[in-house]
């Protein structure tokens, strides 16, 4: 579980940076715009593939995360409702249609979704950290991003309605192939029958 929380750390801890201009601006000023993008890059992924790893060892040995609480039975159908805008969400985030201005950031709202709907099937200690700790850092991203847009340091992207039937359509084809096939293979639980 120490490489799980080592990674929420790295990653949460990275991400934390942009929002906070003055940080971000001495950063930029001291490595230059190139530089500080690829830090930031290796610094995230060495974050995210030590969450990824942690948490795959913690659920090849189940009794190093305790269980806190036991989910409920219809927990899994508030989860696979929950889950249904997320792939939409993310590719309206790089392809940005009428739903990205009026979500008005779907990459945020996407991981919001996703950790919240797990929360809902999973009760051990490893996956609340995770969960948990993604949701709170999204939450407070939101909240950053807000911020950061009133003072102009942000903006918001829109596009044609014909990105909106791109990510709607893709999206929901990803959302079926992923329960159906990905989070099998890629995450070892079946999702759909």
């Amino acid at each position: 579980m120490l490489l799980l929380l080592l990674g929420l750390f790295i990653f949460i801890g990275i991400h934390i940076v942009p929002t906070q201009p003055e940080l971000r601006r001495a950063l930029v000023s001291r490595t230059g715009v190139a530089a500080f993008r690829g830090a930031f890059s290796i610094v995230a992924l060495v974050g995210f593939a030590l969450i990824v790893y942690g948490y795959h060892k913690v659920q090849l040995h189940p009794g190093k995360s305790p269980q806190l609480w036991y989910p409920p039975i219809w927990g899994r159908h508030v989860t696979m409702a929950l889950m249904l805008p997320v792939f939409p969400l993310l590719i309206a985030a790089y392809l940005p249609g009428r739903i990205a201005g009026a979500v008005r950031h779907p990459m945020i709202t996407a991981v919001k979704l996703w950790a919240l709907a797990h929360l809902f099937v999973r009760g051990d200690a490893a996956s609340l950290a995770l969960f948990l700790g993604m949701l709170g850092w999204a939450a407070y991203d939101r909240v950053s991003v807000k911020r950061r847009e009133a003072a102009g340091l942000v903006t918001v992207r829109s596009g044609p309605a014909v990105n909106d039937v791109i990510a709607l359509v893709v999206g929901i084809a990803i959302y079926f192939a992923f329960a159906k096939w990905g989070h099998p293979a890629l995450i070892g639980v079946p999702v759909l029958p």
